[in-house]
């Protein structure tokens, strides 16, 4: 007779066993392909972003992979073709391009799509908040505790371990287009000019600057009036950024508190009108400061230099950057509320 295994109740056992745990494994992947290699391929896939109406006036084209050439960004697809909608991961509304009433918004919200709030503007030039309250998923702005941050500027590390200081032949300059003597910059220009001459430029006094002739004029003044047009927690805009620390100047701002400056740039680099009784008190610290005190105020320069953020198609690509980070699916219930604390 042969001897044939099958005749041993214990293997035979085993065998059956061992096939049925292996069909079962193989099953496992025909009844759930998405744990396999397709899910893989769409981590892989492009995030498209859609730009439901560009920020700004000119509108760049983004039909090429711009996120990577421009700034590094790899997997982030910018558009602003509508008819992409249904392919979008994110959306984007400027607020300065939201019309009253949601007519013109998308019918819908495809599902795992999240919308995005922007703006750069201050609470007190933003109006209108309360009609998209449950609209957005994320919030887009200056504000340090947004869910995409987009500052005006920053001071990023560098070796070059050198103070610029461009030759003065003022003491103090002001660049300034819409003029309202409601506004707070209103009030302490006019008391401290009682005390010094301010150089001013722009369309409020009829002496505007071209583009090129912005930072070349403005750094012959020791100091800059960094006067924001509103006081709110982190709006430093590029008057302190551009105007002052790229042109060359010592920024004298007007704006939230020094503590909220000091989170952004080193308390050394500039000077708060709230650190002095009265302005009469601010004027003569500047009009008697020696040159070695002045030049103090430029040690950032031997650490950092200046970015500035201009580009919109950098601040959407960070959209990318932060996409895994941010919570889906979470709408901002009152976003005017959010937008004023």
């Amino acid at each position: 007779l042969r001897w044939s295994p099958w005749g041993r109740p214990g293997v035979k056992v085993l065998v059956i066993a061992g096939v049925f745990v292996t069909t079962l494994w193989n099953l496992r992947f025909f009844l759930n392909p998405s744990k396999g290699s397709g899910e893989d391929s769409k981590h892989r896939e492009p995030l498209v972003i859609l730009v439901w109406e560009w920020p700004s006036e000119q509108v760049p084209n983004v039909s090429r992979d711009v996120c990577h050439e421009l700034y590094s960004i790899t997997g982030c697809q910018l558009t602003t073709e509508r008819q992409l909608l249904h392919q979008a991961d994110v959306v984007v509304f400027p607020h300065s391009r939201l019309q009253p009433g949601r007519g013109k918004l998308p019918k819908e919200r495809l599902p795992g799509q999240n919308w995005v709030w922007v703006s750069l503007e201050s609470p007190s030039n933003t109006r209108a908040l309360a009609a998209w309250n449950q609209t957005f998923n994320w919030v887009m702005t200056y504000r340090q505790d947004s869910d995409i941050f987009i500052p005006y500027g920053k001071l990023v590390p560098n070796r070059s371990a050198t103070v610029n200081i461009p030759a003065k032949t003022s003491l103090v300059s002001w660049v300034i287009s819409n003029y309202h003597r409601t506004q707070k910059r209103a009030e302490v220009y006019k008391n401290l000019s009682r005390y010094l001459h301010v150089n001013i430029y722009g369309k409020a006094n009829n002496k505007p600057l071209c583009k090129d002739c912005l930072l070349p004029t403005i750094s012959k003044s020791k100091f800059y009036l960094a006067f924001e047009n509103s006081i709110h927690r982190d709006y430093i805009t590029e008057k302190l950024w551009r105007n002052s620390l790229l042109a060359g100047t010592v920024p004298v701002v007007l704006g939230p508190p020094r503590a909220n400056y000091e989170q952004f740039v080193p308390a050394d680099s500039f000077i708060h009108v709230n650190d002095f009784a009265s302005l009469e008190e601010l004027a003569t610290f500047l009009k008697t400061m020696n040159s070695s005190r002045y030049k103090q105020f430029f040690a950032w320069q031997r650490r950092f230099s200046v970015k500035l953020y201009t580009d919109w198609r950098e601040r959407i690509c960070a959209i990318c950057t932060a996409y895994s980070h941010l919570p889906h699916g979470r709408l901002y219930p009152d976003l005017q509320r959010w937008f004023n604390s």
